[in-house]
């Protein structure tokens, strides 16, 4: 589904700074992480520490104030445009699935692949592949409220792979999950990066989950602190 693991960081955050409402409130100060191709990395912290916003910069979702966020090297915003990094880069997985309602599970999964002019039938089978592999062969059909919450997250998490990426990124992933379940979407994650070698970030305010990762930083009042 990706290239194989290569050596050397994929993504580099250097003295990264995010502030909202005119400088007032600092979200992220100094923050300096660098992550390698195929890495399981963990990131937790207490609510309002500043993990979120981490994982929105090195995803690209958001731009930092100041400091940079570098991709294999290239500058994100500058020598690579955000649009393209989430599109041919980058997963995302969401506490709160995300998805749209409007669509049934095998249309939801498409719907990243249309950034990439891909055409439809090989989405209609990328997605269905996807969706087979995350067991939910019998559900393709089934508009979100028609599905259980762990349902949703493993549909979220095809639509995450749809565009075969390097990097995974999963923020509180089962947030909204009881323990089985939530057992049930972690297995799959890792499942997902030892198979592909993906590069697998986890933001999470559970011990127990940060604890799988081989690699765990701990954030508070927006500085790295472990």
């Amino acid at each position: 589904m990706s290239n194989p693991a290569k050596p050397g960081p994929i993504l580099e955050a250097c003295n990264l700074f995010k502030s909202y409402d005119e400088g007032r409130i600092e979200a992220l100060r100094e923050v300096s992480v660098s992550i390698q191709h195929g890495e399981f990395l963990a990131i937790s912290g207490p609510s309002g520490s500043g993990k979120s916003t981490l994982l929105q910069l090195i995803g690209g979702l958001d731009a930092p104030t100041s400091g940079e966020v570098y991709f294999e090297g290239s500058l994100l915003g500058s020598a690579i445009d955000l649009d393209t990094y989430r599109a041919k880069h980058v997963g995302f997985v969401f506490q709160a699935f995300h998805l749209m309602p409007t669509l049934r599970a095998i249309e939801n999964v498409q719907v990243p692949m249309l950034a990439l002019k891909t055409s439809a039938d090989d989405r209609v089978k990328r997605a269905e592949t996807l969706l087979m592999e995350m067991g939910l062969e019998n559900r393709m059909g089934q508009y979100p409220n028609q599905l259980s919450a762990g349902e949703r997250q493993r549909v979220a998490i095809a639509r995450a792979l749809a565009n075969s990426p390097s990097i995974l990124v999963a923020d509180e992933p089962t947030g909204n999950l009881d323990s089985v379940n939530s057992a049930r979407i972690m297995e799959m994650l890792t499942g997902i990066q030892k198979k592909h070698g993906m590069t697998l970030i986890i933001v999470t305010h559970e011990n127990d989950i940060a604890e799988m990762a081989p690699r765990h930083i701990r954030i508070r009042d927006g500085r790295v602190e472990s």
